[in-house]
């Protein structure tokens, strides 16, 4: 890896990324925080990037000169029965628009780079959750736009990977009575899934059961077949 940019870096799986890039010998790292941070190490730039604001999104993409991965990981979950229309709109906002407002104003360092883009998801994209359904159907939409983008900007050169994650020990699932992955064993994973090309990464114990039968199954035979349109 070489300049990596990270969303919502302020805690759980977006910090443990910033660690794990290090780690792995990114060059530098920017990360993407609503809140003022610093850290240890030089090769990090903290960014003031809530990707709600446009305005803090291109001022994020004209400081970045150079790109190679972009991790689109913030997000929201907030647990509610969908009777609240505002909160699933919020939820919208971040999951899905966010992302794509992020991976818009950096997709010219990525087609520089022939670089990759890493949208953060849940498997509660493929069967919706529902005790936070609101997540569920922003994550859902999310990896729709991911294979969007994937068929789209393949010929550019631009590998799009869809990180399916299970229940993970952050603030969103810690009371939750189910087995958790750590937020550094998910950040490993995610790396060097990138690193060996998968378009899907199942980064813990639960979403690794999908592996096995993914590539063969209906999901991908469509998706495949779905973007054989465009040539």
């Amino acid at each position: 890896m070489q300049n990596v940019l990270i969303t919502g870096t302020n805690r759980g799986i977006g910090k443990a990324l910033v660690e794990e890039a290090l780690r792995q010998g990114a060059e530098h790292v920017y990360a993407g925080t609503r809140t003022p941070l610093t850290h240890r190490d030089s090769r990090v730039t903290y960014l003031d990037l809530d990707v709600t604001d446009q305005a803090q999104i291109e001022a994020a993409a004209k400081t970045v000169e150079s790109l190679d991965v972009l991790v689109n990981n913030a997000g929201l979950a907030a647990y509610d029965n969908l009777s609240d229309r505002a909160l699933l709109e919020q939820h919208l906002a971040v999951n899905l628009f966010g992302p794509l407002a992020v991976t818009t104003a950096f997709l010219p360092q990525l087609i520089a780079s022939r670089g990759a883009i890493v949208n953060v998801l849940s498997v509660a994209a493929l069967a919706s959750l529902p005790i936070i359904p609101a997540y569920s159907i922003s994550k859902a939409a999310a990896f729709s736009l991911t294979q969007a983008q994937r068929a789209l900007l393949a010929p550019q050169g631009v590998h799009v990977h869809a990180v399916l994650t299970g229940p993970t020990d952050t603030d969103m699932s810690r009371d939750l009575d189910v087995p958790k992955a750590s937020p550094e064993s998910v950040a490993r994973a995610i790396f060097d899934g990138v690193a060996a090309g998968d378009e899907e990464i199942f980064p813990d114990a639960l979403s690794a059961m999908l592996a096995p039968s993914w590539t063969d199954g209906a999901v991908k035979a469509l998706e495949r077949q779905n973007a054989a349109l465009i040539g």
